[in-house]
């Protein structure tokens, strides 16, 4: 986790939003905005000349692909973490990731985004290493039929989706009635079932996120 406040980089070709996520990051002592693009190309000069913690992306740049751009940075700066945005519900562009990168990488809409709560611990979680969806899109999720996420049980999947969300199990324990420990029992039971192995590179918890990103559609 790298030291507060977070160094956070701001690429979106709208200047109007760029401003705004701006201002809801600086008026917040746990980060602070040190440098803003509206493209790729100033993006790539910039991360040149400064230190970036985070980078909050538009996957849709005029000038280039925002995915490709964040791909670009991380092998530059592995340490760099990547907030994707959209106005589009493009979430599943998180698996076409490559393994190696695919932690500290996050996803929310840009209405999302003008939360000011929901923004700050979203970046804050990317930079420590999970992977974060956006809230709206992952409670409209369900199981496809036949997948192994479609055997879990209602109160597992529950817990999953609030790991999704990025909450800790205090958060899930407090959100869910539930007691920290026997939110810990759901999510092993539930890895178990969906065949995560500990010999796995990835933390369970991240890989739990993108098997409910893959074995899941979108209702609504």
């Amino acid at each position: 986790m790298p030291n507060l406040p977070l160094r956070v980089a701001i690429v979106d070709d709208q200047d109007l939003y760029r401003v705004m996520l701006a201002q809801f990051i600086n008026s917040h002592p746990s980060a602070k905005v040190v440098a803003a693009a509206s493209g790729a190309q100033e993006a790539r000069r910039l991360f040149s000349e400064v230190e970036v913690d985070v980078a909050i992306i538009d996957v849709e740049l005029g000038d280039g692909n925002g995915v490709a751009l964040g791909i670009s940075l991380r092998r530059l700066n592995p340490q760099l973490s990547v907030l994707l945005l959209s106005n589009h519900d493009v979430m599943d562009l998180v698996l076409s990731l490559p393994r190696d990168l695919i932690q500290g990488w996050s996803y929310l809409s840009k209405s999302s985004s003008l939360s000011p709560e929901l923004l700050i611990r979203t970046l804050i979680d990317t930079a420590n290493g999970k992977t974060v969806l956006d809230p709206g899109l992952v409670s409209r999720s369900v199981p496809r039929r036949g997948s192994r996420m479609a055997k879990l049980t209602e109160r597992q999947y529950e817990v999953l989706q609030a790991v999704a969300e990025g909450l800790s199990n205090q958060a899930i324990a407090h959100r869910l009635k539930l007691s920290p420990r026997s939110v810990e029992n759901h999510l092993n039971t539930a890895y178990e079932t969906l065949g995560l192995s500990n010999r796995d590179t990835l933390n369970p918890r991240v890989a739990a996120v993108l098997q409910l990103l893959e074995e899941t559609s979108r209702v609504g």
